[in-house]
């Protein structure tokens, strides 16, 4: 493929990046899929229904057709509907002309039967889905492993904190990572355990032309059989002609508030970076900008910031369009379902480029020391924190007229706390040794317990 024809950056800049998704929801991909869901379906009549006489040998030959298909087969689809103008007849008729050329002719019939396109459409959507999902909980966990990495190494490393961006109680650096492993965590679970669901009922979901062909054969059962064993997927039997896409929905609500997530911490990172209180580490030969050669761009943060926001655009798009269809059907779902692999190729990209981000910081400790040692004032909120337990009289008000909008520096506080009336001689002394770096609380034992708590994180 020219990357430089490309309409789409999945499959022209950021090519590279989506190699793995290509075979998944591509042209190919979606033929793949369709002819594996025709074979798995004749096999599945053939073999456990008994709806026809078969051997062994013709049931093997049979699922030779799926297991050697290739770019060439796709091309010979492709052939097909060149004349049919119709993309899932184009796949049976495939499949009819390699039983021709294995002698098994007579069982030409039995393919497509009782289908409708969408019974094809909807099972191929939903197995590309789950393979779609496996790509990205492969990047979401790499990222999650350079997460932890980064939050035990700077557990214990100070930071001074910043809420409405002013100074505010500190923190460490490994804190800060851990909340963002906990929330992709949660999301990583979901994104693991959300099922997906598949119909496979005829042209508006009663199985009509199955009993009307054959009624003696419990066709729900059947069917509820086919999908749960043969496809892996959980039956839908309420539906119309089409799937209802619930479950899209969901695993696309699932990406939503893994993209959010993601932006929130490649906007944290950018600004960690814009702080100084993290570095990049240069590399040989980039270049930062077209006219100041100082510069070491964040443009891993931001890319991944950008495609997050794609993602959010179009699945929100998908996951709401999907829920509707005109009665028992209309084509507005199918021409939206072939932008699936856009979703997943854009959260792919940023995944990549958030990990790329990480890959290349390092925390610039002199910067975070400084910033700490420079605002004293931070100490206000657990001295009048102490003031309240021994009783001393308006204590927030009086740290309030002492630091609010003012500069204060060790020897300040330290007077301040020498003149408390209530507070303990040796409550003071501890106060007094109390640093904006030593001021830390549970941060570095979060950090522990949250990797303790979740042992599978790599």
């Amino acid at each position: 493929m020219d990357e430089l024809n490309c309409i789409s950056v999945v499959d022209g800049r950021y090519a590279r990046h989506t190699e793995e998704l290509r075979d998944i929801f591509s042209e190919y991909g979606l033929i793949r899929h369709r002819v594996h869901v025709e074979v798995e379906w004749l096999l599945f009549i053939l073999g456990e229904l008994k709806l026809d006489s078969v051997t062994p040998q013709e049931l093997d030959s049979i699922a030779a057709i799926d297991r050697g298909f290739n770019r060439e087969s796709a091309g010979m689809v492709k052939t097909f509907e060149a004349t049919t103008n119709h993309d899932v007849k184009s796949v049976e008729y495939y499949i009819k002309a390699q039983l021709d050329n294995r002698r098994l002719g007579r069982l030409r019939e039995w393919v497509h039967f009782c289908c409708t396109s969408e019974d094809i459409n909807n099972t191929s959507y939903a197995l590309m889905i789950n393979e779609g999902r496996a790509v990205v909980i492969r990047h979401l966990e790499a990222l999650l492993s350079r997460l932890k990495e980064l939050a035990l190494a700077e557990k214990s490393t100070p930071m001074m904190s910043r809420t409405h961006g002013q100074p505010a109680t500190p923190t460490t650096v490994g804190k800060e990572l851990v909340n963002f492993s906990a929330r992709l965590t949660r999301e990583l679970e979901r994104l693991k355990n959300a099922g997906i669901e598949c119909k496979f009922s005829g042209a508006t979901g009663n199985w009509n032309a199955h009993f009307a062909a054959m009624p003696e054969v419990d066709w729900i059962a059947a069917s509820e059989n086919f999908i749960r064993n043969r496809l892996g997927a959980k039956p839908l039997l309420w539906t119309t002609q089409i799937n209802n896409y619930h479950y899209i929905s969901e695993i696309f609500h699932i990406l939503i508030r893994i993209s959010s997530t993601l932006i929130d911490l490649d906007r944290d990172f950018w600004t960690y970076i814009s702080l100084g209180y993290l570095k990049q580490r240069p590399k040989a030969g980039e270049v930062g900008s077209s006219t100041m050669p100082h510069k070491i761009n964040p443009i891993d943060f931001e890319n991944s910031e950008g495609n997050s926001g794609v993602v959010i655009a179009l699945a929100e798009h998908l996951s709401v369009k999907l829920l509707n269809s005109r009665m028992q059907r209309d084509l507005t779902d199918s021409t939206v379902l072939r932008n699936l692999g856009l979703v997943f190729g854009h959260l792919v990209i940023s995944l990549k480029n958030c990990l790329k981000g990480l890959s290349k910081v390092e925390v610039n400790r002199e910067r975070l020391a400084g910033d700490l040692a420079a605002n004293f004032e931070l100490l206000a909120e657990p001295v009048q924190t102490v003031m309240r337990v021994y009783g001393e009289e308006n204590p927030y008000e009086k740290l309030k007229e002492l630091t609010r909008g003012n500069r204060v520096d060790s020897r300040i506080l330290a007077d301040f706390i020498d003149s408390l009336e209530r507070v303990p001689i040796d409550v003071k002394a501890k106060l007094k040794e109390m640093t904006p770096a030593t001021y830390l609380g549970a941060a570095e034992a979060l950090v522990d317990r949250f990797y303790s708590e979740n042992k599978e994180i790599m």
